[in-house]
């Protein structure tokens, strides 16, 4: 059974606490900053894309290298120097982001030579464990069951606003994607649209359902399972496997085998298996090399604009800086001016890498 208790910082902000016990919280709701958020990001339009772009010049500001004697995600233990989470029984911890770049209170955009709107939305910190020095990876495998409820849960939750077209759970893992804070965390982010990555492939798999009858990933990740040269894991409901289109070298994607539109739809069957596909995909990653390998994994799942997707195949996508242990992945003039990757390396070549990484879970 999922526990959950919604509470206000000081500030303003959502706090809610999950777990596999009823929560008990200990002590005052805490916040770093006492102030009202004030934060009234603007979108503005791209027109040779067609696509919003974010402004969040307050950002500037958000937590960077904070020193290690202070860890803003970390359990508040002494009252006077606050952090984000309360003393207490709980396991996961959601809160709004402090700096974020989209608000439900956006407002009054800026007008400009070409079209603005306020920047509506959410976006929220998921922090998957009280212990600083965890990580995902060593989570156990019912915590990571726990994660997914929440990430449904906060779907759900995020869903009953009409102006959420979509939600997005992801995790940047390392300093070379750029993350400033070690502690065990994620966010989720929820757009006033669907975003261009998303919308793709959506636009592709309904084309895919409407054509064949069957869902696009379904299919995909059948043929995979028959090829059986790039599969991770593979388990009753749920696999994880280099695809055969990776456009970075060790890119995995993991997914239940037959469609499931989004979190929310996960059966404790599936979501048990899908929580083993993810642990064994992380820890071979970890394996590799033997240190902790960085990512942004991201979950993609049907819109929330009210509509059925039975086309929309919930999965996870991770995209690693390395080619090899010692060399990036830049995104250079190819990827980043033409949009169309180029991989140094065939995907059949890494997954037998990390096919060959033992591990135990």
């Amino acid at each position: 059974m999922l526990y959950r208790q919604e509470l206000t910082k000081p500030d303003g902000r959502s706090l809610t606490l999950y777990g596999r016990r009823p929560i008990e919280v200990a002590g005052p709701v805490p916040s770093p900053n006492r102030e009202p958020l004030e934060a009234n990001p603007h979108l503005r339009w791209h027109p040779l894309r067609g696509e919003w772009i974010a402004y969040a010049s307050y950002r500037q500001g958000r937590t960077f290298m904070p020193p290690p004697e202070y860890n803003p995600l970390a359990v508040t233990t002494d009252p006077e120097n606050p952090t984000e989470l309360p003393q207490g029984n709980y396991e996961v911890a959601v809160f709004d982001n402090r700096f974020p770049s989209l608000s439900p209170l956006a407002h009054d955009a800026p007008k400009n030579i070409v079209e603005t709107m306020p920047g509506l939305g959410k976006c929220e910190v998921v922090v998957f464990a009280k212990d600083p020095a965890a990580s995902l990876a060593g989570l156990p495998l019912d915590h990571l069951e726990l994660l997914m409820e929440v990430w449904g849960s906060r779907t759900a939750v995020l869903a009953q606003d009409p102006r959420i077209k979509y939600v997005l759970p992801f995790e940047n893992k390392g300093v070379e994607v750029g993350v400033t804070l070690h502690h065990p965390h994620g966010q989720i982010y929820a757009y006033p649209f669907i975003p261009p990555v998303p919308k793709r492939m959506n636009h592709q798999e309904k084309s895919h359902l409407e054509k064949k009858g069957k869902p696009l990933l379904e299919t995909l990740i059948a043929a995979e399972l028959a090829a059986d040269t790039r599969v991770i894991y593979r388990g009753e409901h749920a696999v994880s496997f280099v695809p055969a289109w990776a456009r970075y070298p060790y890119e995995v994607w993991l997914a239940p085998i037959k469609a499931v539109p989004d979190f929310r739809a996960l059966t404790p069957p599936v979501r048990a298996d899908l929580a083993r596909a993810l642990k064994t995909t992380l820890l071979k990653y970890d394996g590799l090399w033997q240190r902790p390998f960085p990512y942004l994994m991201a979950w993609y799942q049907g819109p929330v604009d009210g509509q059925p997707h039975p086309e929309s195949h919930l999965h996870a996508e991770f995209f690693p800086p390395y080619r090899s242990s010692d060399r990036l992945k830049y995104l250079a003039g190819t990827e980043l001016a033409a949009g169309m990757f180029a991989n140094d390396a065939l995907p059949e070549q890494k997954a037998e890498e990390l096919r060959a990484v033992a591990v135990t879970l």
